[in-house]
């Protein structure tokens, strides 16, 4: 993809109204809430979710919001209990889709994604059939800023364990094993700066350019639908957008 691309998709999603940042701090919080369940409540000894937080942070989630969701993880008799379940799938003219998914009834949530998939010209896959096409990688995205130190950013970032330190015309992309994620991205904070992302990915070996205005359409609406299922915590493509 090139850094354009990926630019216009990560401030696309920055700009969430109100009510879209609302259902966003739901999600996080079921992701918190996972990783309370799995490590406990104490970020100190929970490295995971040390990273969730970092993840609703960089999302501009209030630090007050993130201290409930923990609370409220930690609390007796807490809610649904839910799974992590991935789906695969093609949309439009190929393109490939992985969604993550938290949910609390794998039927209902299965039957949505399908509904969709099959509503805007795709189709829902087996496990396996696209996540080939992906490697896991730990990313890193932050905004140039004028007094950026890039060489002192660089040096943290690789002497932490990061594989590529990226430099593109309007932000830096380190990328990390998926083991070494949480190290680099505390040093890197360490050093006081500042993400726009920070999260374990699916990052596409190739994507695919869509020229069929039908199709742009169908993946945007696509993609748009999911974002809107509860269930949903992320979606990966090899969609080049424009």
């Amino acid at each position: 993809m090139s850094g354009h691309s990926k630019w216009a998709n990560i401030k696309r999603k920055k700009e969430k109204t109100d009510s879209q940042k609302g259902h966003l701090f739901t999600k996080l919080g079921r992701e918190i809430a996972i990783a309370v369940k799995s490590g406990g409540p104490d970020p100190v000894s929970n490295s995971k979710l040390r990273d969730v937080i970092a993840k609703a942070k960089s999302n501009n989630m209030p630090n007050d919001t993130i201290q409930r969701s923990i609370k409220k993880a930690a609390g007796e008799g807490d809610g649904a209990n839910y799974e992590v379940i991935n789906y695969e799938g093609y949309g439009p003219s190929g393109v490939a889709i992985i969604l993550e998914a938290l949910t609390d009834n794998r039927n209902r949530t299965a039957g949505d994604v399908r509904h969709l998939f099959d509503k805007f010209g795709g189709n829902m896959g087996t496990t396996g059939c696209v996540s080939y096409m992906f490697d896991q990688k730990g990313q890193i995205i932050i905004e140039k800023q004028d007094d950026a130190d890039e060489d002192e950013m660089m040096i943290t970032a690789l002497d932490a364990g990061a594989s590529d330190f990226l430099v593109e015309d309007e932000y830096f992309e380190i990328l990390t094993e998926p083991e070494e994620f949480t190290t680099v991205r505390e040093n890197l904070e360490k050093g006081a700066f500042e993400f726009l992302s920070a999260d374990v990915t699916m990052i596409p070996q190739n994507y695919v350019k869509l020229t069929d205005p039908e199709a742009v359409e169908n993946m945007e609406k696509l993609i748009e639908r999911l974002e809107e299922l509860d269930d949903i915590q992320n979606i990966w493509h090899n969609w080049e957008q424009e």
